[in-house]
């Protein structure tokens, strides 16, 4: 048995009353594809994925359960329309395509499930950024949908089964047809086609109308409750298991029925044909040359479509790498002089102790300035995103005042705060938040001269909107001040007061930048008031949902133990193909009295788990990027192990991929914790008790 960090999911007041006045949750899907719904003929059980759904998530809130009454439809605009209609509230399931929900009208849940296909085709050198013309199900709406916003250069054509799309490429009337993996083995052992698996993975949603923020909120809790991969696992059982009836199989079941019908409706053909015949001739001249004008058009923004998209790529592909690139020696750097401090512990070496200190300082400024930089980076690319999580205020506010207050001490300045809040318990991007106060306060104690202050208030304001609360934070210091000129360009990239710079006090120019991106990005505001010589006050409110308090009371309760006696003579297997990393991850794991087995790579690692008995593990420490097979795809074929106390052991991410992102594909890979590079000890030792507790 394994744990997750995830905290169980809880309703607020303002969802509780949207269920009690609303009812059931009235749920349409299309009726055409078993893997989604059937009636398994043998024991009338119903069976697929939206069954597994329903009996999951109508329990799964603990404070609510919740009702779902199911309607079918034959045709995905009718079910669109019915949920313009309010006939229905949701719609199981709709394709991540930002786009078109915005021009119908609708609004997407998070990710419900991932899903992989196969483009089966006779090209050489087929490449998915190119133009092609691709065959998909007729059936599959939502499939379309996704496609059209992963792969817009793409012209998308129907199918009804899979002989008519091979003979379609036959033909030359398509590239390509997709289909599943499994599927697809049986075209490339069959014909002269080639499977090649498409790199973007499809993302299922469910959707729900526009302005309907609560119901997307409620939904949003069921699929972050449930277990990592639960319905994308589902899919998979349920797609391979669906008994489909081809178009060659409809034709050897009705084979009289079916000559008769074609060859009156081959006469019928032959007739209108010739008929239309000799008008086709006139319009086809003058329809060529239209043609020519369109193609030569649509060529031109085809290339300029492609350019743009190369460049986003590109830029997107630089990004992760540089980010891991840097992240990987930073690793090192840090690790090591943790290692000395470690080492120089107890020792009346001063020097030494003097130089650890700002070795570590300037790697970690370092480290801040390569966040700032990426972080703006992904601000301006639009892929900053929100994860929304538990916290407790003053826990957040104790955190950073057991950093600060250290920092202020040393510089002699005084630091105080005072808090009056009704509600401390809140769902919000912790991270974000933290970030802004961090370079708030930083700044404050960096540009304020000894024997000066900073007072910091925290006050609960009235919020109109039910089951949420705004807080308002005040910085004031009795520091160097800013000039009401740079007061209007404060919160631009890479702008500093002429002050700050001829005082050689070091920055980048983009804390607060970064401060105001993510203040805009949580739906806050932030306002500077300053007078040179006399210091600034900056007043940030942020809106937070409101948490049930009972969870802190219950996370307290079950919180292990701080010490190390937890983790003495615990077994990890740590999968790290850098031999730096892994000596430093080795040390730090085995001074807290851990056993440590390296492999280098993810072939490595899913061996010795399949070689030795379940249990000899307590967990994996698993990196991403390893020669021969990635930790995703390691996770993934561990989670699929026959042998299920094999396939639970606790697996946490260790890499240098640390954007939301990562952290998410990590979590989908079926990962239980993502730890980021460079290794925050604290926080790694805190998670290792975690999954260490209770076992």
């Amino acid at each position: 048995m394994y744990f997750t960090l995830d905290y169980n999911q809880s309703l607020t007041g303002g969802e509780k009353s949207w269920l009690e006045e609303h009812g059931d949750i009235r749920m349409g899907f299309l009726n055409n594809d078993p893997a989604i719904f059937s009636m398994d003929e043998t024991t009338g059980k119903l069976t697929g994925m939206l069954p597994e759904y329903v009996s999951y998530a109508k329990d799964c809130l603990g404070n609510q359960t919740l009702k779902f009454n199911i309607q079918d439809y034959d045709d995905y605009d009718e079910m669109l329309q019915a949920l313009q209609n309010h006939e229905i509230d949701m719609i199981f399931y709709a394709g991540r395509n930002p786009d078109i929900a915005e021009k119908k009208g609708y609004a997407l849940t998070n990710t419900a499930w991932t899903y992989n296909l196969m483009a089966v085709t006779d090209e050489k050198n087929f490449d998915e950024g190119n133009v092609y013309t691709v065959a998909v199900p007729k059936e599959k709406e939502a499939l379309k949908q996704q496609l059209t916003f992963s792969y817009p250069q793409w012209n998308l054509v129907d199918y009804d089964s899979f002989e008519e799309a091979a003979e379609m490429i036959t033909n030359e009337k398509a590239d390509c047809f997709l289909m599943g993996a499994s599927q697809a083995m049986v075209y490339d052992n069959n014909r002269d086609f080639k499977s090649v698996p498409l790199t973007k993975t499809m993302e299922a949603c469910f959707a729900v109308k526009g302005g309907e923020g609560t119901l997307l909120s409620i939904l949003n809790k069921t699929l972050k409750g449930m277990p990592s991969g639960m319905l994308t696992s589902a899919l998979a059982i349920y797609d391979s298991t669906a008994d489909k009836v081809t178009f060659l199989d409809f034709v050897k079941d009705n084979m009289l029925a079916f000559f008769l019908a074609t060859g009156f409706s081959a006469l019928s053909i032959i007739v209108i044909i010739l008929v239309l015949l000799r008008k086709a001739r006139k319009a086809e001249a003058a329809a060529k040359l239209a043609a020519n004008d369109t193609q030569k058009l649509n060529e031109k923004l085809e290339i300029a479509l492609k350019k743009a998209e190369d460049a986003s790529l590109a830029k997107t592909s630089f990004l992760n790498n540089m980010s891991h690139d840097i992240r990987t020696p930073m690793n090192v750097i840090l690790g090591y002089a943790q290692l000395m401090e470690n080492e120089l512990n107890g020792k009346d070496i001063p020097e030494a102790l003097e130089h650890l200190e700002k070795l570590q300082q300037s790697g970690n400024l370092l480290l801040s300035i390569i966040n700032n930089v990426l972080d703006m980076a992904r601000i301006e690319s639009g892929r900053m995103e929100i994860d929304e999580n538990y916290c407790r205020i003053e826990d957040v506010w104790k955190s950073l005042f057991a950093v600060f207050d250290e920092k202020a001490r040393k510089k002699n300045i005084s630091l105080h705060y005072t808090m009056n809040v009704e509600h401390e318990h809140v769902l919000t991007d912790v991270t974000k938040v933290k970030e802004i106060l961090v370079n708030i306060l930083s700044n404050a104690i960096k540009y304020t001269p000894a024997g000066g202050s900073v007072m910091v208030y925290v006050d609960e304001l009235p919020c109109d909107e039910s089951g949420y609360m705004i807080v308002r934070i005040r910085i004031s210091d009795t520091g160097i001040g800013m000039s009401q000129d740079y007061l209007t360009k404060i919160f631009e990239a890479f702008t500093r007061e002429k002050n700050t710079t001829k005082s050689k006090i070091a920055g980048t120019g983009l804390g607060m930048s970064i401060v105001k991106n993510y203040v805009d990005l949580l739906g806050g505001t932030i306002d500077v008031e300053s007078e040179l010589g006399k210091g600034s006050t900056f007043t940030v409110t942020l809106k937070h949902r409101i948490a049930d308090e009972r969870y802190y009371v219950k996370k307290h309760i079950e919180e292990p133990g701080t010490g190390n006696e937890i983790l003495e003579g615990r077994n990890i297997l740590l999968a790290e193909d850098n031999d730096l990393n892994a000596e430093i991850a080795e040390a730090i794991l085995e001074r807290a009295g851990l056993r440590i087995e390296r492999v280098e790579n993810g072939i490595q690692c899913v061996n010795r788990i399949l070689k030795m008995p379940a249990g000899t593990y307590d967990m994996i420490f698993m990196d991403i990027q390893m020669p021969e097979m990635d930790g995703y795809k390691a996770t993934q074929a561990i989670r699929n192990l026959p042998d299920k106390d094999k396939a639970c052991i606790p697996i946490i991410a260790m890499t240098a991929n640390a954007f939301a992102e990562d952290k998410r594909k990590t979590m989908e890979a079926g990962m239980n914790a993502h730890l980021s590079k460079p290794l925050n000890v604290p926080e790694l030792m805190d998670t290792i008790r975690k999954f260490c507790d209770g076992k």
